[in-house]
């Protein structure tokens, strides 16, 4: 039994407009799914991925007006990494960058792939990372090609996340113990500790960083601009099951298996503070849907369907936000 990499990642914005330009219209990825979030169904959930929606691809928000703006600490998920097919693409992406004023740092390189960060509208930190290296790492998906990005050189999956970490220890012990991670490599950055870790087939798509900042303060409180949870990926419901069994049994709290409708989650928060979940990687985002038109209307699950008025009486419309660029 072994986790297939990352499933997804999910955040939170205050400004579902001006997120949703950002993600479909400055970063090109497809809208593949237009739900609610099932634990409060008066906030949007949205699902940005790859052409079809494939598991591994998915980066989702909460849609939670008002919150205050994240605070950066120890227990996070500090950077998000997205993969694209080539160096040349990243230069490519930095044109872009330039040409709609996003905020970047230079291309740079980090365990011999090339990266480039970058931050979104409400300063959420995220990189675009070289996947073209001999080891591929889990297949990638299949960028949206009828968006603003050309698919030769768009975002095309997830690469890997970064968690800041008080202390080490406990949070390697949880990957490499409870969820099969192996440690790849170790470096020091600004000052810093950083071990990788891989899982599954390892590199792109599999991949997780920890670094060590005893100086930052420690917290739980996510806020808009800040990253929720991270997803793993398990190929079946009888595997999932395991996991919960493994995870309870390592002595973490961990929630019963939840039906998603669109996969099956688990969810536990490591001791660093960072809270992850593990989801099958099916049935996906075309159950409910016709893979031509994802994200086009509102989807909710059956166990939600009987309350489709009461739910879309109390969401605001969705008004994407004209960003411009430079130049």
């Amino acid at each position: 039994m072994e986790l297939g990499g990352l499933h997804h990642v999910s955040s939170i914005t205050g400004h579902v407009g001006r997120n949703v330009a950002f993600y479909t219209e400055v970063l090109g990825l497809r809208l593949v799914k237009k739900t609610v979030n099932q634990d409060d169904v008066a906030a949007y959930h949205l699902f940005y991925a790859d052409k079809w929606g494939h598991a591994g691809t998915d980066v989702t928000f909460f849609d939670w007006e008002g919150m205050a703006p994240h605070r950066p600490h120890a227990g996070e998920i500090s950077a998000t990494a997205l993969r694209v097919p080539g160096r040349a693409a990243l230069e490519t992406w930095v044109e872009r960058f330039d040409d709609h004023g996003v905020p970047h740092g230079p291309i740079g390189e980090r365990a011999g792939r090339a990266v480039l960060p970058f931050v979104d509208l409400e300063g959420q930190r995220l990189e675009l990372v070289d996947d073209s290296t001999d080891n591929p790492g889990v297949q990638p998906g299949d960028a949206w090609d009828r968006g603003p990005v050309p698919a030769a050189w768009g975002i095309r999956g997830l690469a890997g996340i970064t968690i800041t970490a008080k202390n080490l220890g406990p949070t390697e012990r949880v990957l490499t113990e409870v969820l099969g991670f192996r440690k790849v490599g170790e470096d020091v950055e600004e000052g810093h500790r950083v071990v990788r870790f891989e899982v599954g087939p390892g590199g792109p798509g599999a991949a997780v960083r920890v670094i060590e900042r005893p100086d930052v303060r420690s917290g739980i409180f996510v806020g808009a601009g800040g990253v929720h949870h991270a997803a793993f990926r398990t190929p079946t419901s009888e595997e999932h099951a395991a996991w919960r069994e493994r995870v309870a049994a390592a002595g973490l709290q961990v929630t019963p298996v939840i039906d998603r409708y669109y996969f099956k989650s688990i969810y536990f928060r490591e001791p660093g503070g960072v809270l992850f979940e593990i989801a099958t990687d099916g049935p996906g985002f075309a159950v409910d849907e016709d893979a031509e038109h994802l994200g086009e209307t509102l989807a909710l699950p059956p166990f939600l369907e009987p309350n489709r008025r009461e739910i879309e009486a109390n969401l605001k419309p969705i008004e994407p936000v004209a960003l411009g660029t430079r130049g």
